[in-house]
C-alpha cells in the first residue's frame, strides 16, 4: 500500500517557505543590526579608543533587558509595535518583527565576544601607523574577528529556527504553526513528525554549512 500524506505535500512545502522566509528577514535584519551594536559595546568599553562607561553601560542594558525576556513573551509584549509596523499580528510578516528584535541583542552579545578576542597589539599598530578609528573597525577588528562572527551567526540561524517554530502558536504561520494546527490539536503524529524532520534538516544544513564556511576562513 502506497504512503500517503495526511494533508497534502503543498501545506508542508507553503510552511516551509515561510519559516525559511522569517528566518531569512530576521537573521537578515539581525546582521546588520548586530554587528553596529557590538562595534559600539568594544570601542567604548574600558580601554577602547572611543572609551565612553556611560554609553557602553546603556547599550549594555537594553540589550541584556531584551536577552533576558523569553521569546514567547516578547512576542506576545511587541504586539502593539508589530501592529505599527507592519499593521498585522498574524502571519510570516508579523513574526519577523519580534524574532529580529529578539535576535539582534542575542547576536550582538556572540559578535562581542568574537570582537573582543583581536590581538589588542593589532589595534596598537594600527594606531601608531595613524590608521583612523573607522579603518581600524574595518580593516583590524572585522576582518579578524570574522571566524567567530560567522559561528556566532551560524548559532543565532539556528535559534532563529527554534523561534520560528514557536511564532507557529500565535499564527504566525510557517513550520509551527503546522505542527500546532494538525500535529496538537488534531492530534496528527504524522504532521508532527514531518515537522519534526524538516525542522532538524534545516538545523543540520545551516550548521553543517556555517561550520564549512568557518573552517575556510580560518584557512586563508
Amino acid at each position: 500500500m502506497p504512503f500517503e500524506l495526511s494533508i497534502p505535500a503543498m501545506r508542508y512545502w507553503q510552511a516551509l517557505l515561510d519559516t525559511l522566509t522569517m528566518v531569512g528577514a530576521s537573521a537578515a535584519i539581525a546582521f546588520v543590526c548586530g554587528i553596529p551594536l557590538a562595534i559600539v559595546l568594544i570601542v567604548t568599553a574600558p580601554g577602547g579608543f572611543l572609551e565612553s562607561p556611560r554609553l557602553n553601560r546603556v547599550v549594555g542594558y537594553v540589550v541584556n533587558g531584551f536577552r533576558a525576556v523569553p521569546f514567547i513573551v516578547l512576542l506576545v509584549a511587541l504586539i502593539p509595535f508589530t501592529r505599527l509596523i507592519v499593521g498585522t499580528t498574524i502571519g510570516v510578516w508579523a513574526a519577523i518583527v519580534p524574532l529580529a528584535i529578539s535576535a539582534t541583542p542575542f547576536f550582538a552579545r556572540i559578535a562581542e565576544v568574537s570582537l573582543r578576542e583581536v590581538d589588542p597589539g593589532l589595534i596598537e599598530a594600527a594606531q601608531a601607523m595613524g590608521c583612523k578609528k573607522w579603518h581600524i573597525i574595518r580593516h583590524v577588528y572585522l576582518p579578524e574577528a570574522l571566524p567567530g562572527i560567522i559561528g556566532g551567526f551560524t548559532i543565532t540561524l539556528v535559534a532563529l529556527i527554534s523561534s520560528s517554530a514557536m511564532a507557529g502558536a500565535v499564527g504566525a504561520g510557517g513550520l509551527g504553526d503546522l505542527a500546532i494546527r494538525y500535529g496538537y490539536q488534531r492530534f496528527d503524529t504524522q504532521v508532527m513528525l514531518i515537522v519534526i524532520v524538516l525542522l532538524v534538516a534545516m538545523v543540520t544544513l545551516v550548521q553543517f554549512a556555517g561550520d564549512r564556511y568557518v573552517r575556510w576562513l580560518k584557512s586563508r
